[in-house]
């Protein structure tokens, strides 16, 4: 039965067939069998015809090489190969100019065979000093996990000076975002210097979303680079060879240094990279450029290297909340306020071990201490006035207004919440309502009365706001005539004829 690859592992084989690995070496580096490998090779010729001589059936079969039909018109078809076009519009040029009368199948092939059998010049990118490192992770060796108490092959983050050649590995169990760019940040520390480029495959660490064009970097990788000065730079998708140097030299990391080996622990097998890296890859002779690699480092390369900064990057996480209707927003089950007229918004929240900083349209909205769980933190300025978030302002809130009535009132309300405490903020809500049907004058007067006979009730209130209202007089009707009114004749001018 034929196996049918997934797309990812088919990706992955036609990638390392564009380096010319052997099928041996894809089926040790994949695991997947040599003969499959091969039947996804798109430069694999088709077998030769088999051929059956004589009159019967049983006589023997003899497998011979025909001549492809378009053997004669080959030197036609290598022009037009130089010329980059397509095998579809070679067959369509030959069936009207010269009247091929075969199928497109068999020009396909032929112009396969051409392009393969074609030299091309291979590109070779110069790398100065201190322009570029290359990162990847590759598959490490059979370590001990001491938390599962499992045997697990860790992952190998190598970052390599494209230059020099010069290299930092460090083990790691998972290929998470903080990890990885701790390790960076060792890679910059252990070579004193930061390159201006860091070219690296599409991780999820670092990449958020992978494009051919246009690729986006993550909000945490790319303040990480501008922390320590340098540009990311994503390989195209599909394209291991922009990572030549990294991928060769991971291959010499397993092949030299990991071959055939276990370790007991993460730190065992981290020692040992480090004692490696020491005594075998940094004092041998680099192939490409025949000088010992910790030399030309030192000679070369260090010198351009961007000084590293004086502190640590300081880790953050990104978030994206709702601001609720009460005014806040959670973040690790903590509550911060934002501005009230942005009920309902979307904000961009950055928060580490000490800072809560919150975001909308690029603004800063809110600054924060981190809370503790379940508690709440926020700016006076982002309630309204009057639904202050805290109850000592409440009750600032409710004694102002009160005192807008009048001073009786004033004293009402504080020998109120002197007598029932926290109890007394609904009843000043009941004295400030009164305000609505009865002049302010009124409503003082009755608080006056109120507070001598130490009535903290809002019944007894509202009656005697009622019995000064019943005992006020009456509007008197208008006259129209009295002594010290006018005739309104006397106010009509007369008219000169």
């Amino acid at each position: 039965m034929v196996n049918d690859l997934k797309m990812a592992d088919r990706q992955r084989i036609l990638a390392l067939l564009e380096l010319d690995w052997s099928y041996r070496r894809i089926q040790r580096e994949t695991g997947i069998d040599r003969e499959t490998v091969a039947r996804y090779d798109p430069r694999r010729e088709s077998k030769p015809a088999k051929v059956s001589i004589g009159p019967t059936a049983n006589s023997a079969k003899v497998s011979t090489g025909s001549q492809s039909v378009c053997e004669p018109y080959r030197r036609i078809i290598e022009a037009s190969v130089a010329k980059g076009l397509s095998a579809q519009r070679i067959w369509q040029d030959l069936k009207e100019d010269y009247h091929f009368n075969h199928g497109y199948a068999s020009v396909k092939r032929f112009v396969r065979k051409i392009r393969r059998h074609r030299p091309e010049v291979a590109a070779v990118m110069e790398h100065p000093p201190g322009e570029e490192a290359q990162i990847d992770f590759f598959q490490g060796p059979v370590t001990l996990d001491p938390q599962s108490g499992r045997w697990r092959r860790p992952w190998i983050l190598r970052m390599t000076l494209s230059c020099c050649g010069h290299s930092y590995e460090q083990p790691l169990w998972r290929q998470e975002q903080v990890p990885f760019m701790r390790a960076q940040e060792n890679a910059f520390l252990d070579w004193g210097g930061v390159p201006r480029v860091v070219r690296l495959d599409n991780l999820k660490a670092g990449v958020a979303r992978a494009c051919l064009y246009d690729p986006d970097i993550s909000e945490l990788y790319a303040a990480f680079a501008k922390h320590w000065g340098f540009v990311p730079l994503p390989c195209r998708p599909r394209h291991p060879q922009e990572q030549g140097i990294v991928e060769r030299g991971g291959n010499y990391l397993k092949d030299n240094a990991l071959k055939g080996r276990k370790f007991d622990s993460l730190e065992e097998l981290d020692a040992f990279l480090k004692h490696w890296n020491r005594t075998v890859a940094r004092v041998r002779i680099h192939g490409r450029t025949r000088k010992q690699v910790y030399t030309h480092f030192l000679e070369v390369e260090r010198p351009a290297l961007k000084p590293v900064p004086l502190e640590r990057f300081s880790f953050f996480e990104v978030g994206t909340r709702t601001v609720h209707p009460d005014g806040y927003v959670e973040v690790d089950r903590a509550f911060y306020s934002v501005p009230n007229r942005l009920l309902g918004e979307e904000v961009r929240v950055y928060w580490d071990e000490r800072l809560v900083r919150i975001y909308h349209n690029g603004q800063c909205v809110g600054v924060y201490t981190r809370a503790p769980v379940g508690t709440f933190r926020s700016l006076d300025e982002h309630r309204p006035a009057h639904k202050p978030a805290r109850q000592q302002a409440y009750q600032e809130n409710l004694l102002a207004k009160a005192e807008h009535i009048g001073e009786r009132a004033l004293s009402w309300a504080k020998g109120a919440i002197e007598e029932r405490d926290v109890r007394a903020y609904r009843l000043l809500q009941g004295m400030i309502s009164l305000t609505r049907k009865h002049p302010k004058e009124r409503v003082d007067w009755a608080c006056g009365i109120a507070l001598e006979r130490r009535l903290f009730r809002h019944k007894p209130l509202r009656r005697l706001v009622e019995q000064a209202a019943a005992r006020a007089p009456t509007q008197l009707p208008l006259i129209q005539s009295h002594n010290i009114i006018r005739e309104l004749s006397e106010y009509v001018k007369e008219v000169k004829v």
